[in-house]
């Protein structure tokens, strides 16, 4: 029994480390009575900064850049 727990941890671990690498940043959907939820980076600043509970784990976007459109000339 002892071996099999062993080499299924052995095989978990192969299994996460040979995976590839997260592109999107992950963080925690911070909910609060009476507001939409958000996602933020950490635990901490959900609690301390907005006064909510992190229910779920949900991938932080990073901001767009602005498009700037020109205005046509006329004359």
């Amino acid at each position: 029994m002892r071996k099999i727990v062993v080499l299924a941890g052995l095989l978990f671990g192969g299994v996460i480390l040979a995976g590839t690498p997260a592109q999107a940043a992950v963080g925690c959907a911070c909910v609060k009575l009476g507001a939409a939820p958000v996602c933020v980076a950490t635990i901490a600043e959900c609690v301390q900064k907005r006064g909510g509970l992190c229910l779920a784990i949900c991938q932080i976007e990073p901001a767009k850049k602005l498009v700037r459109r020109k205005a046509k000339k006329t004359g």
